[in-house]
């Protein structure tokens, strides 16, 4: 009877919040109140695939490994681990004192303690064709998957690859790789995509799709914060889903959202200045948070030349892709298209921030339009003649940018059309190597640059991988394959920013800028993370 009157009030208060004002001052309740823009498909971790799923996910539930603001890698469930001498066997030891959420489906309905088995479970789910996760890539090429993942005993783990991946690591910190119950998962099916049962520090509580998503504090979370207490701060966390990015921001101006993220072109001039800076009107109203997100923005050119497409395109040539890099003034570009948010893609396609990063070693292209025209005379189009005219493809986000690049390639004679076509269209046909030159982005999945360099690799061909330029060079194939067996990052990184370099040389595509995020705050928050790969921790947030 009790527990099912407690479990009755949680409920009302949950109705509470969906209806309450976020802002009310009567409340002693710390609820943190965010708009996801782009909805929900699913919280089960193994369909973990956009920001959105990402962000909520992390507060539900934990995985071996963690990352810091620096994307340095930290302890979460694992305490320790070691890496065989030939790095194909990783060994992880567990703590003790980690439980799962309360679920009907436990004993007495109070969540067990996770064990090593439960991660060869929720790690075997990820390559199992039946559950078809979108995150099957992350170890589908790595492992065999029958003899994959093993426990020994409750408190040790270890997973067994077929060759060497020194990246392992990192990749582990994604929430792809994030522990549930099997018990829970087997009974709901399906529908664990919203009954989500993890060991994070806020637990499930409600969710009306397209609406409204409440969680609720973790009253049995393991972690602490560095003074000793116990985590989260937060009582709640609720999410609402407006998908107009202008409405949802006058919600963040009337304080009935505690953080927005990212800022649309379309009001950026109101918020910012082209510095960068906040303007007079809202100077003090908020906190602003900058700095490196890992997204390279680029220019995408095919230059596989057995394709047909490519056979007769201008860009097959070196010195016209090029001559392409050297014509685009990127400062201008960033400073009053972007607001100055951004970094001009000065080096290679490793972003700024990301670990191993050298703006100095790695060289890529400054503006320089004599540059420009003396390597289009070179390959025979003295002043853009007799050149064919270019197509670039984009979508309707991007307009204003890649129509600043047309006039800036206009500049130097070289005649451009701007194609604009829908955003999932126009990702099919890149991804078909069914486009010649096109806007593209990419977005570290984790923080270790071969994520970056894999783009290039001749063996990631369209239809095996993301080698969406078609490239292939035999000394980047050698310098990437000996990349996987080293194992100290400092000489992997010297081998990285040989393959960036290349890459520059060979200019498949022009490293436009590196992006920055863009995350406001309500000056009543504290203790927010702000990291490179733009991920939602608030286990160490306060709410005055």
């Amino acid at each position: 009877m009790y527990m099912r009157k407690c479990g009755w009030l949680l409920a009302l208060w949950a109705i509470m919040l969906v209806a309450c004002n976020p802002a009310d001052e009567n409340s002693n309740k710390k609820v943190f109140n965010i708009n996801l823009d782009q909805g929900l498909t699913s919280m089960d971790p193994a369909f973990a695939r956009n920001q959105n799923a990402l962000w909520m996910d992390n507060q539900i539930y934990n995985g071996l490994v963690q990352l810091d603001d620096n994307l340095h890698i930290q302890p979460c469930i694992a305490k320790s681990w070691n890496i065989s001498a030939d790095g194909k066997l990783y060994t992880f030891q567990l703590r003790n004192d980690v439980y799962f959420q309360d679920d009907a489906q436990f004993k007495n309905g109070q969540g067990r303690k996770a064990t090593a088995a439960d991660f060869v479970y929720s790690f075997g789910r990820l390559v199992d064709p039946k559950v078809a996760s979108s995150g099957s890539w992350i170890f589908s090429d790595k492992v065999d998957a029958q003899t994959a993942f093993t426990a020994p005993n409750d408190t040790t783990f270890q997973i067994h690859l077929k060759q060497p991946f020194p990246p392992l690591m990192s990749l582990l910190t994604a929430q792809y790789c994030s522990v549930v119950p099997h018990e829970v998962v087997a009974h709901y099916g399906k529908d664990f995509r919203n009954h989500p049962v993890g060991t994070g520090p806020f637990k499930f509580k409600y969710w009306k799709e397209g609406e409204v998503m409440v969680l609720l504090k973790n009253e049995r979370y393991w972690e602490k914060d560095k003074q000793g207490h116990t985590l989260p701060h937060l009582d709640a966390v609720r999410a609402t889903f407006i998908s107009d990015k202008q409405t949802a921001f006058m919600e963040f101006i009337k304080q009935k959202l505690d953080f927005f993220n990212g800022i649309d072109g379309s009001y950026r001039d109101d918020i910012l200045t082209k510095s960068g800076q906040v303007t007079k009107k809202y100077n003090g109203k908020f906190r602003l948070v900058t700095q490196p997100f890992l997204n390279t923005e680029y220019l995408g050119m095919l230059v596989d030349t057995t394709l047909p497409i490519v056979k007769h395109s201008p860009l097959r040539l070196l010195k016209v892709r090029q001559a392409i890099n050297y014509a685009i003034d990127k400062s201008k570009m960033i400073k009053y298209l972007r607001n100055s948010i951004g970094t001009i893609g000065y080096a290679g396609f490793i972003p700024e921030g990301m670990p191993g990063f050298d703006g100095k070693t790695v060289q890529g292209f400054t503006y320089n339009q004599i540059k420009a025209r003396q390597l289009l005379a070179e390959a025979g189009f003295s002043d853009g003649k007799n050149m064919p005219e270019i197509v670039l493809s984009t979508n309707t986000s991007y307009r204003d940018l890649i129509e600043y690049i047309q006039g800036q390639l206009q500049e130097v004679g070289i005649r451009s059309r701007v194609e604009i076509i829908q955003s999932a269209s126009l990702r099919e046909m890149i991804a078909k190597n069914g486009i010649n030159f096109f806007r593209g982005s990419w977005i570290a999945d984790y923080p270790d640059a071969e994520n970056y360099l894999s783009v290039f690799y001749s063996k990631n061909k369209i239809p095996f991988g993301p080698n969406y330029t078609g490239f292939h060079n035999a000394k980047f194939d050698a310098l990437f394959e000996q990349a996987y067996q080293v194992n100290n990052d400092a000489e992997r990184f010297k081998l990285y920013q040989q393959m960036d370099n290349l890459i520059m040389q060979q200019a498949p595509v022009v490293v436009l800028y590196y992006d920055k995020l863009v995350n406001l705050y309500q000056n009543s928050i504290s203790g927010y993370s702000h990291n490179a790969q733009n991920l939602l921790i608030l286990k160490n947030v306060q709410k005055q």
